[in-house]
């Protein structure tokens, strides 16, 4: 009877076992019928997109290939080719001012006249010594013509003669020196009138009719030229190879905008100094431009930009698109599956939003918005640019029950990457 117990209670304990390792074996099995879930892997592997995470939304723009020119930037100060202090030779008082303030004045215009009574007085002296000067000079000739007669008829020594020879080129010199005597008479004569040494625009008169002026006192005007001009700047001293260069092909081209105006006039390069100063490490620079509108005037301050090199072909991007990060700058750049990877680049020259870069090939698409997101191998979803939705077309609703919302977003047999449309830049 004993026997009989412990071999049924040990078969209801094989029966037991088998249960219950049937029972494990379905619960894991994932084909049995009625397991649970069996929409799910396929739809977390949808949503997913990729191990990584989900799909990042972001715009790009296309690489560009074009010619940029590298310019150099700086603050430059409106200069007058030329400007004169215009001031009196003499002592004297303005007896008339021929020109009015502001105006344009020509070469040799008369800008003043000084009284000049006591210049001409000494002029008029000058002139009758040497009326009297040149009377005594005939006479020693007339004396010598006779000795010389007469010395042929051996009625005087030739030490006569020759006494009356020097007495003949004495006055001689004596005239010459009345000559000179009137020229340097008429020279302060011509100082009593003033006029213009160059041409340009007068600035304000200092002076009125009747006012005594002296050598030493105040400028009576200052005439200034407007057409050409010059802007002075300062650039470092590791562009002075760049700009000699430049200025041994003919200046380059010099752009001058003005703080106020967005037009930008344009002039060639002049003149570089010959030293760098050792205080600031610039190098003095002059640009020289037309100004027929006198829209520069001298004193102003203007932006100066001066194209000291070309670069050909590059690849143009927007400065947006570079992220710095610790190994150097990079961007992140989509390929055709719709992939982002970042590409190591290196900024060639940037100027406003652009950025002339190597390490990117012209074509490519670089990730402008929504890069702060984006990791090595993410999967992107293209969308207009500003806007928070993504581009693109739906796919239909999934029928199977349970199945998520990020599923019903991909189109029947899709991989789950999604094809990105570059925005135009």
């Amino acid at each position: 009877m004993n026997k009989q117990a412990i071999a049924g209670v040990a078969a209801a304990a094989v029966v037991i076992a088998a249960g219950a390792w049937l029972f494990v074996r379905g619960k894991s099995d994932p084909a049995a019928p009625g397991a649970a879930g069996s929409a799910a892997p396929a739809s977390a592997a949808v949503a997913g997109g990729t191990a990584g995470g989900p799909p990042v939304s972001v715009t790009t723009i296309v690489a560009q290939k074009r010619d940029v020119d590298v310019m150099l930037e700086a603050t430059g100060t409106v200069a007058s080719l030329n400007s004169v202090e215009v001031r009196p030779q003499i002592s004297s008082v303005i007896t008339k001012v021929h020109i009015k303030e502001g105006q344009f004045v020509r070469e040799g215009e008369p800008l003043f006249t000084l009284d000049a009574r006591n210049d001409q007085v000494n002029v008029a002296k000058a002139q009758a010594q040497l009326a009297k000067d040149q009377a005594a000079l005939a006479d020693a000739e007339r004396q010598l013509a006779r000795s010389r007669e007469l010395m042929a008829q051996n009625f005087i020594s030739q030490g006569a003669v020759d006494t009356n020879q020097m007495l003949v080129e004495s006055q001689r010199a004596v005239v010459a020196a009345d000559r000179a005597a009137i020229a340097a008479a008429q020279v302060g004569l011509s100082y009593t009138r003033i006029v213009a040494p160059t041409a340009g625009r007068a600035g304000a008169i200092n002076v009125f009719a009747g006012s005594l002026v002296q050598p030493t006192g105040n400028p009576l005007v200052t005439i200034t030229q407007l057409d050409p001009i010059s802007v002075a700047f300062s650039l470092p001293q590791r562009n002075l190879v760049d700009v000699l260069a430049t200025l041994r092909g003919g200046g380059g081209s010099v752009t001058a905008v003005l703080p106020d105006s967005s037009t930008a006039l344009q002039g060639k390069l002049q003149f570089v100094d010959n030293v760098v100063d050792a205080a600031s490490g610039t190098v003095r620079v002059k640009a020289q431009f037309a100004n027929k509108d006198e829209r520069l005037w001298p004193g102003a301050f203007v932006t100066i930009r001066l194209a000291v090199q070309t670069l050909k072909g590059a690849s143009v991007i927007p400065q947006a698109a570079v992220i710095q990060s610790p190994r150097g700058k990079v961007v992140y750049v989509v390929d055709a599956a719709g992939k982002a990877a970042p590409r190591p680049v290196e900024v060639v020259y940037a100027s406003g939003e652009d950025a002339a870069v190597t390490g990117v090939q012209p074509g490519e698409r670089i990730v402008l918005e929504g890069r702060q997101n984006l990791r090595p191998g993410s999967i992107v979803i293209e969308r207009a640019a500003g806007s928070g939705a993504p581009r693109g077309r739906r796919g239909p609703a999934s029928s199977a029950p349970g199945a998520s919302g990020a599923a019903a977003t991909v189109p029947a047999g899709a991989s789950g990457a999604v094809a990105v449309r570059a925005t135009a830049a």
